[in-house]
């Protein structure tokens, strides 16, 4: 019977709760997926992003950011700030217009949309007479150039959007002035281009897409110049002085017009074809800047020749006598120039966009380098395969690691980051954190997560143990001499591994002594130590069979990987010296680090081993595997499907389910008149008694179920096994069906540590009843804390455990939380998960979380992702549910099995293969953006420039707060969804893994 609680003592809690737990989704880390606009404003030195998900993304200064979300399922076309305001205006795809500012409340800002607006066409007008193909912000800030499919120009007053009628630039008018000869050729077809004349914003130059190019006064209402170019039209581009105007072409030719000029036939004259006289790709975009002193540069997307270098992304950059050509890693969505020099007119850095990742190349320095991103850095340049947090890295680890990082980086420039729009006044992170993800070509790569920006630190690569494909010799940055187009490759998105075996599956990291152990794909396990020096060194391997002599089981799956006999030179940073090698070479699924014992614990779906790095020696090897989990053998890269084995196990479902119907018909009398006494008995127990949670049946799994064997968890804790007055170091791992395993491990003294062997016995088994998969293993001392890090208290960063008091030991299944007494295994006390609302655990992590109200006061406590998404905190040592929070939908199964929690109530999740999403659980630790911009007046010198996208002209205080995430699917689609997930969820699966895709696309996390 249940205790009941005083209502005082409830409310008490209650309150003490909200000052330790608080939800937040803080900010968003990574490479936007897929970016579909950019835009640039030079007074606010902000950059814009638009999404194909609708969203849209602003970035100045590092940790300056903004982030808003249209609430239409639509893609972000075009973006263009307003100048002279804080305004911008998107363009979807639905043909929709949209109006955000920075509005300020309370001293703080938000990107808030403010207005949205369709154009709208008289009676019976096609579609396409409305349909936005261009958008000019013009250099007033009040008026908004509408270009249409229909070929007409729609003027609107912003940013109340009012179409202004009776300036519209219909496509009547246009024609009418245009010479009968061209006219009676060809039609204008729609709106290409629309630009402002720099030296006079009356006149606007309206490109057609045929060619046609009309210089149109605004004033007058007339045109002044017809411009004939007879190429398909792609972009049009107005010089400084106003002089000329520069046309590219869908034939890979680019024209320069006299603005005013009588000759206008002199088309061949004026006309370049850059890239040969074969048939050549369409220049998207061109641009002509001037230079204080020298001539000009010129930059244009696109003209490589079709049959040659089609499937080139290229951004040619010309300038005096040099002339290059930017081969990108993937599609160019658009790009712009920096501009630098006391008029602000030297082009100073170049800003590609491409598919992705952000590319950012120095106009000012020889050789024209790239400049390092702050943000925006390519989390998935290869794969993300797995993720380990690690926090408070001292310091003298943090500089070692950023010291071997900066010997990698001597290629970028050294310009500083050239966006610098706003002040970052985030208070400096209390602590240095550090993420580690794993990446399929097998590196490692650390990234600095103190704070808003996720900052690349170092990248490890373990492929240079092993035999490859590569070619060490093959430098993919340098084209050849002499060779034309004279590319060059810049970029570091490459998602092609040379061996998937590479492929990094779990790492662990030990702050303190600076020790790291990386296991792949292919059952390789890697132990690496920080060395500040170059060294050339031989790793040697030592295999471990795992079968251990276990006859009629056959390896189907991959080889393992050849490693390199001859010396290898490993650059300044962790270099390997230890390799251990699981045979069968299956995926390595538990890794875990006691560099204070000096040992590796190791698990694949075979079975574990303990590894003595320090003797380079084997100490213990331990089979896990099921006589008859034949899938095991198979291996995840074998094309071998086990279907006679699915087809016995859907017929043994059949056959089970059928036996217990027919058992209820003959049991049925009998158990009527059962359940009607039971009736009785619980209807006068629930008069005196509080009501349990309704709980559901869970059927046992099967003995036989795939993978049982399989390693989940390991687990090293330093405590009671033998008897409860002789603690002892220990060893334990959880399987997949259920099983824990505890060895007792004696350790040699540390005076004869490097000759004596480290031994390991078997001193405790646990199945537990439902034989759901252990996933998470802890050990609590005398004062019901988990046990502290290996060194931790020997760096007097945690306090000794108490061995005073009894010991528990606390296994987190699937299903349930059950904690047992040490050293008598005899079990205690559960909480129960799947029996009540239905989810499953399938990522848990401890964390400390301090009270926002007292610095001195704090709790321990389990973080819990269910695999409906939901995030759980259970309390430590009494084992019961204080909060819950919704935070990934349960369809989106690859961000739920990415989350990584850190050690204050923190975390991170893929919400799309380049994205990171930072949450917080805890009230006191927060990371999220917080920021000031100050935006300078127009100086009077300005005026004689090139109109750019403007900003504000006072300062206001800017503080981004994240948009409440919202889901873009329509009711009807979300209807159709939940269908099919509860008709077959699998199929659902099993479409998105086929397709490459996840059920992010579309939703905005």
């Amino acid at each position: 019977m249940k205790r009941f609680r005083r209502h005082g003592q409830e409310s008490q809690r209650d309150k003490l709760k909200q000052e330790l737990f608080q939800f937040n989704k803080t900010v968003e880390h990574g490479f936007p997926h897929q970016p579909s606009a950019l835009s640039y404003s030079p007074t606010l030195q902000l950059l814009s992003i638009g999404t194909r998900s609708g969203a849209i993304k602003l970035y100045g200064a590092p940790g300056v950011e903004f982030m808003g979300l249209h609430d239409e399922n639509a893609a972000v076309t075009q973006v263009h700030f307003l100048p002279h305001q804080v305004e911008l205006v998107t363009l979807l795809d639905d043909n929709s217009l949209h109006m955000w500012t920075l509005k300020a409340h309370k001293g703080l800002s938000e990107l808030l949309e403010i207005g949205r607006f369709t154009l709208t066409g008289p009676p019976g007008a096609l579609p396409s007479v409305t349909r936005v193909t261009a958008v000019l912000a013009h250099s007033s800030g009040e008026l908004l150039l509408l270009g249409t499919e229909g070929g007409h120009v729609f003027i609107v007053e912003v940013p109340g959007f009012r179409e202004l009628e009776e300036r519209n630039i219909s496509l009547d008018q246009v024609a009418s002035s245009v010479p009968e000869d061209y006219i009676g050729r060809r039609n204008l077809e729609h709106v290409e281009a629309l630009q402002e004349n720099p030296v006079n914003p009356n006149q606007i130059v309206i490109g057609y897409g045929r060619g046609l190019m009309v210089i149109w006064d605004l004033e007058k209402q007339c045109a002044l110049q017809h411009i004939p170019a007879t190429q398909q039209l792609e972009s049009v581009w107005w010089t400084e002085d106003g002089g000329y105007i520069l046309s590219s072409h869908s034939d890979g030719s680019y024209c320069r017009w006299m603005v005013g000029g009588e000759d206008e036939n002199e088309e061949e004259e004026k006309s370049d074809i850059p890239y040969g006289h074969f048939p050549c790709k369409a220049i998207s975009k061109i641009v002509q800047l001037p230079t204080e002193e020298g001539p000009p540069f010129l930059l244009f997307s696109g003209g490589m020749p079709r049959a040659s270098y089609g499937d080139r992304h290229c951004i040619t950059v010309i300038h005096s006598k040099t002339h290059i050509a930017l081969d990108f890693t993937s599609r160019i969505i658009d790009f712009f120039v920096i501009r630098d020099g006391p008029q602000h007119t030297d082009p100073s850095a170049l800003v590609v966009l491409v598919e992705e990742e952000l590319v950012v190349i120095d106009l000012q320095t020889e050789g024209w380098p790239v400049i390092q991103t702050p943000y925006l850095v390519p989390l998935h340049s290869s794969a993300i395969t797995c993720s380990h947090h690690v926090s408070a890295i001292p310091l003298k680890l943090w500089e070692r690691v950023t010291a071997a990082g900066d010997l990698q980086k001597t290629h970028y420039s050294k310009k500083p980051w050239p966006i610098t729009g706003g002040q970052n006044l985030a208070p400096d992170p209390p602590q240095r954190d550090l993420l580690l993800t794993g990446h399929e070509d097998g590196t490692v790569r650390f990234w600095d997560a103190s704070g808003v920006c996720l900052y690349p630190m170092y990248k490890l690569s373990t492929a240079g143990v092993f035999h490859t494909d590569a070619d060490p010799n093959d430098n993919m940055n340098q084209g050849t001499e002499g060779e034309w187009p004279p590319f060059r490759k810049v970029g570091c998105f490459d998602p092609y591994s040379d061996d998937p075996r590479l492929g990094v599956q779990k790492i662990h990291l030990c702050k303190y002594s600076g020790y790291l152990t990386v296991a792949g794909t292919a059952g390789q396990i890697l132990v690496l130590e920080l060395n500040d020096e170059a060294a050339e060194q031989t790793v040697e391997a030592k295999v471990v069979d795992l079968l251990q002599g276990q006859e009629g089981f056959r390896w189907k799956g991959h080889t393992r990987l050849d490693v390199r006999e001859e010396p290898v030179l490993f650059p300044p940073g962790f270099q390997p010296f230890a390799l251990v090698q699981c045979q069968p070479p299956a995926v390595v699924t538990a890794l875990t680090l006691h560099s204070e014992w000096k040992l590796v614990a190791f698990g694949t779906s075979h079975g574990f081993g303990l590894y003595d790095y320090q003797q380079k020696n084997n100490v213990l090897i331990k089979c896990t595997l099921n006589p008859s989990d034949q899938l095991a053998m198979e291996g995840p890269l074998s094309r071998v499907k086990s279907i006679k084995k699915s087809l016995r196990q859907s017929f043994r479902r059949i056959r089970r389910s059928r036996v217990s119907l027919r058992k209820h018909h003959v049991n049925n009398a009998a158990k009527v008149v059962l359940q009607l006494s039971a009736q009785l008995v619980i209807g006068a127990e629930l008069a005196e008694m509080e009501l349990a949670p309704v709980q559901r049946k869970i059927e046992a799994r099967s003995s036989d179920d795939s993978f049982t064997g399989l390693v989940r968890t390991l687990y090293f804790a330093d405590t009671f096994l033998s008897d409860s007055s002789h603690n002892s170091p220990s060893l334990w791992a959880g399987t997949n069906g259920g099983c824990v395993f505890a060895y007792m491990l004696r350790l040699p003294p540390v005076e004869n540590r490097a000759d004596e062997p480290v031994t390991a016995q078997q001193a405790k088994e646990i199945q537990l009843m439902h034989r759901a998969p252990v996933v998470g293993i802890a050990v609590l001392d005398g004062h019901g804390a988990p046990l502290p890090e290996p060194l931790e208290v020997a760096h007097d960063l945690a306090r000794s455990p108490d061995m005073h008091g009894s010991h528990h030991l606390l296994v987190i299944s699937e299903e349930q939380f059950k904690v047992f007494t040490l050293p008598k295994v005899s079990a205690k006390m559960k909480l129960k998960l799947t029996a009540t609302d239905g989810s499953r655990v399938r990522r848990v992590g401890v964390a400390w979380f301090g009270s926002s109200r007292s610095e001195d006061y704090g709790e321990s406590g389990l973080v819990v992702l269910t695999n409906q998404g939901d995030l759980h905190v259970v309390s430590l040592p009494a084992v019961k549910m204080q909060v819950q929070y919704p935070c990934i939908r349960r369809e989106d199964v690859s961000g739920i099995a990415s989350c990584v929690f850190t050690k204050h109530g923190q975390g991170f999740y893929l919400i799309s293969p380049s994205e990171f999403e930072r949450f917080s659980l805890s009230a006191r630790y927060l990371v999220e953006p917080r920021c000031l911009v100050e935006v300078p007046l127009r100086s009077g010198s300005s005026n004689q420039h090139r109109p750019q996208p403007d900003g504000a002209s006072s300062s206001i205080v800017l503080r981004t707060t994240l948009v409440t995430v919202m889901f873009c699917f329509v009711a009807e689609v979300l209807q159709e969804i939940q269908k099919s997930l509860e008709g077959d969820q699998s199929v659902v699966l099993e479409m998105q893994v086929m397709s490459g895709k996840s059920l992010w696309t579309g939703e905005f996390s």
